[in-house]
């Protein structure tokens, strides 16, 4: 692990993008809440609020933080599940990872509780879209 001892605790916050593609038909299954597993917009998105706190158990070297926020919120859009989180915790190392860990697993979550409708999901354009805090200050995605 990177050694952080000497760095300053500062306010952090990142933010992460995820998009679940799926057919139509399993929208509609989504939308009609008929899956026989629930919901599984609302257990992606406590998947993936489990899953930014236990970051450094999944990522070998990346430190364990104590987070003060994360989210995970998810939009239907015409052609799949929009995805996004935001982490913020105060210390001396950034939440990037926590912020992609939530998105990542709320993604693999959709998948699970869909993959007896459709096979041929698809997760795409994970990404982080903007951070702050630390030495490197502030970070926007362009274009976002």
């Amino acid at each position: 692990m990177v050694d952080v001892t000497a760095k300053p605790a500062t306010s952090r916050t990142a933010k992460a993008h995820a998009f679940v593609a799926i057919k139509a038909a399993t929208l509609r299954r989504i939308r009609e809440l008929t899956s026989p597993k629930g919901n599984p917009l609302e257990i992606a998105r406590i998947a993936g609020i489990t899953a930014a706190k236990r970051t450094s158990e999944m990522i070998p070297l990346c430190h364990p933080i104590a987070l003060t926020h994360v989210d995970v919120h998810a939009k239907l859009c015409q052609n799949g599940i929009e995805l996004t989180s935001e982490a913020i915790a105060t210390g001396p190392t950034g939440v990037e990872m926590e912020a992609l860990m939530a998105v990542s697993i709320a993604a693999l979550t959709i998948y699970d509780m869909c993959k007896a409708t459709e096979r041929g999901i698809t997760i795409k354009d994970v990404y982080l879209t903007e951070k702050s805090g630390g030495r490197s200050g502030v970070y926007k995605r362009p274009g976002k």
